[in-house]
């Protein structure tokens, strides 16, 4: 009995909203709004001598000062092992987190926006929210957080309406090989 396999239907409306491509239209909308948001502040960073350039580094070092700031009192902000993780690894390491920052925001908005690779993106773009959520930085970071990880659940068809329809198909997914992989396999035998 515990061996056999038990397989659980989704329900109609879980399959209508994350895998039914008559929805697709809304993740649109919800990837353009999240793409945008990433793409802009990632913009406004490489445009800043504090983020990428001569003096990079020098932003994010203030934002993480002011995160281990925020690890004191009876319920501090920032957690101790987050603190750490800034104070030993982030801190001494400022100017390749800056420069990861910028071009990991630009590169999650530009595929956003495209529907490329949209459930990874949003992978992403989660795990950048999470990590300015856990530095005490609430601003927009929990409506995106959410955002994202329903494109995550939708990603079968989130990237519709962009290029996920074309290259997922090419390259498919880890449980199943796309064109490529599968003309490779071929050419082997």
């Amino acid at each position: 009995m515990l061996n056999q396999t038990v397989e659980i239907p989704e329900p109609k409306l879980s399959r209508f909203l994350f895998a039914d491509t008559r929805f697709s239209w809304f993740w649109l909308l919800v990837r353009f709004y999240v793409g945008y948001q990433w793409f802009i502040a990632g913009w406004e960073k490489l445009n800043n001598s504090a983020w990428v350039g001569a003096s990079a580094g020098s932003a994010i070092k203030g934002f993480l000062h002011g995160a281990l700031t925020k690890t004191v009192g009876v319920h501090p902000d920032v957690s101790g092992w987050y603190a750490f993780f800034v104070q030993h690894v982030a801190l001494p390491n400022a100017v390749v987190f800056s420069y990861l920052i910028t071009f990991g925001e630009l590169a999650v908005g530009l595929a956003l926006i495209l529907g490329l690779f949209t459930g990874i993106a949003a992978f992403f773009g989660s795990f950048m929210n999470l990590n300015y959520l856990f530095a005490g930085a609430v601003s927009t970071n929990p409506v995106l957080l959410l955002l994202q990880l329903f494109l995550i659940l939708a990603w079968r068809t989130a990237g519709w309406y962009g290029l996920d329809r074309y290259v997922l198909p090419v390259f498919g997914t880890p449980w199943q090989a796309g064109k490529i992989f599968k003309k490779r396999k071929d050419d082997a035998l």
